[in-house]
């Protein structure tokens, strides 16, 4: 839920009676919490944050911060604990036990498969589905991740530990985790004794005898499981252990990876050659309709695996040719080439190029490019970050005319909300004080302080009722406006104010020349001498960058000739900034038809 960056809707502290409620709410959700201990979680006096975000999903969640550190988050009206809160109560959840190379995955958003659930001994924690669990490294019982358990500890023992076992909501070293001091883990030692190093070898594992080897936590020999080599077998689905090869650093990390191998395959029934294949096939689509340019034919395979492909692979995966069914290259281009959509040639003996390409095929003209950003999109071939357009959210500050209408809802004057959120208080207030018409439910009843906050003197008489929409457009009118901007990466920054848009005009200078002039691109996070040099390249005309008359530290750039159809080709589709917030573009001259 948190492998990739959240955005922040507000972080405010928390009311006493919403503190209250929620020490009642934590001592529902987790009864096993003493009253100490309920208090240090959420202490009286000590400052306490209420933080609403939205995950990269669009999952709304709330998150309640102790000296910055979030220690509890409520998805869907459900409470859910930290890594941060378990490492004080360790014993608040059942925990299972996974090896640590399985975390680096569970942190990239992966779930735990049972395949790489350690079973002690004394056996799994008896849970059913849909139970809140930590999950634990092996040797250390502090908790490095929170999970949903997808089936009861019955049905994974039935299903011989195969399948998806937890549904990771939250793991150390996610996004989450890096919202706090990002402290780590601390050593808490297993109740039951583990191996202290995970080692096996001929003579530890079993003697010329047969016999099994002596320790403190034995393993079912069915679900035996050596860090150095999992390998699942079809005829029981459980680790075997294999004794030829010597565990070390790079098992362990092979291990983690068949975990994950396995884990794709149950979830969506693929190998993964044909997983690798799906992922080329988009790789080479996403280039041809979005990178290759045709001033760059004749084009170096190499070159357009390298600069193009390569940066198109999603985040979190990898372009493996040789684990495709293709293996190499040549053979997957002369695939493409049999189906008539790129032309390849041999230049020099083992040198291809693609020398054509039909951007006219049914296959290309069809391909969806995928909406979340790429593995190497934010920089460009030269090393450089790229623009990502800012997210920009339009904002509501209480003005002194409509506190007495948010009054109850324990806002003042001065705060800022969203525009969901002003929807949400004005029906929780016409609702609190039965203001909805019986006759019609479609208008409201305008009692004294919504005739104050939203009628004029020459309505306050005329005007009983409202519709719905009206109402809520009234409320938004009389607010002040703000506008909140998130650039790539960074944190969002709250203006008052509506955002003014990049404003193009034309102006007429001597002769009768015409030059172009652009405003407001720093507020969008643009370089403008950046712009200048590239649409001074795109046009071959002169562009230069001077100070903006009347505003401080703020420039305009001004280029030669009426070039808003390149600007707006630039804005619109190189930047990808929506029309709404880019003014003028109107104004540009129209294309002649060629005969």
């Amino acid at each position: 839920m948190f492998s990739k960056a959240f955005r922040v809707k507000s972080n405010t502290a928390i009311k006493g009676s919403d503190r209250r409620k929620l020490r009642t709410d934590v001592a529902t959700a987790f009864p096993t919490l003493s009253n100490e201990q309920l208090s240090e979680l959420i202490p009286n006096r000590e400052e306490l944050n209420i933080v609403k975000l939205y995950t990269h999903k669009g999952d709304a969640v709330t998150v309640y911060a102790n000296n910055r550190n979030p220690v509890l988050f409520e998805v869907e009206k459900a409470l859910y604990v930290t890594v941060y809160t378990l490492w004080s109560y360790p014993d608040l959840l059942p925990a299972f036990s996974t090896w640590p190379p399985v975390l680096q995955k569970l942190a990239a958003g992966a779930d735990l498969m049972l395949p790489g659930v350690m079973v002690p001994s004394c056996g799994l924690p008896q849970v059913q589905q849909g139970t809140v669990c930590a999950i634990t490294l092996v040797g250390n019982r502090a908790p490095v991740a929170v999970g949903i358990a997808a089936m009861s500890t019955g049905e994974m023992l039935a299903a011989g530990m195969k399948g998806k076992g937890f549904t990771v909501l939250h793991s150390y070293t996610d996004h989450l985790w890096g919202f706090g001091d990002k402290s780590s883990p601390p050593t808490i030692a297993p109740l039951v004794a583990e191996p202290t190093e995970l080692e096996s070898t001929d003579d530890d594992d079993k003697d010329e005898e047969g016999h099994k080897p002596t320790s403190d936590l034995a393993i079912a020999p069915a679900l035996q499981m050596d860090i150095g080599n999992l390998s699942l077998q079809e005829g029981d689905g459980c680790a075997r252990l294999m004794e030829e090869e010597e565990p070390g650093e790079n098992g362990a990390e092979e291990m983690a990876e068949d975990i994950t191998e396995v884990q794709l395959e149950v979830e969506d029934g693929r190998t993964p050659q044909e997983r690798m294949d799906e992922l080329l096939h988009q790789c080479f689509f996403h280039a041809l309709k979005c990178k290759v340019k045709k001033s760059e034919l004749p084009l170096l395979t190499s070159t357009f695996l390298r600069n193009h492909m390569f940066s198109c692979c999603p985040e979190g995966q990898q372009l493996d040719i040789k684990k495709s069914s293709y293996k190499k290259l040549s053979k997957f281009l002369q695939h493409m080439q049999q189906q008539k959509i790129v032309q390849v040639k041999e230049l020099n003996k083992g040198v291809e190029s693609i020398v054509d390409i039909d951007w006219k095929h049914s296959d290309i003209k069809s391909f969806i490019v995928p909406e979340a950003p790429t593995a190497q999109e934010s920089k460009s071939e030269d090393g450089e970050q790229r623009y990502h357009p800012p997210e920009i959210v339009p904002l509501y500050g209480v003005s002194n005319k409509m506190a007495p209408l948010f009054q109850e809802s324990g806002h003042k004057k001065g705060s800022i909300l969203s525009s969901s959120d002003v929807r949400d208080i004005i029906i929780s207030y016409v609702k609190i004080n039965e203001l909805v018409d019986e006759t019609n439910k479609n208008f409201v009843k305008v009692n004294p302080i919504l005739c104050d906050c939203l009628l004029d003197k020459s309505e306050k008489d005329e005007i009983l009722k409202l519709k719905w929409d009206h109402l809520i457009s009234r409320c938004l009118e009389q607010m002040q406006p703000y506008h909140q901007v998130t650039f790539f990466g960074q944190e969002p920054i709250v203006r008052k104010g509506n955002l003014h848009p990049i404003d193009i005009t034309i102006a007429q200078r001597s002769s009768n020349k015409k030059v172009t002039i652009v405003k407001n691109l720093e507020l969008y996070g643009l370089d403008p001498q950046l712009v200048a040099n590239t649409l001074q390249q795109k046009v071959q005309a002169s562009a230069t960058v001077n100070p903006l008359p009347g505003a401080k530290d703020r420039v305009q750039v001004q280029i030669q000739g009426n070039q808003i159809n390149h600007l707006a080709k630039l804005l619109l589709e190189e930047y990808q900034l929506p029309r709404k917030y880019i003014q003028g573009l109107q104004k540009a001259p129209k294309l002649s038809r060629k005969k």
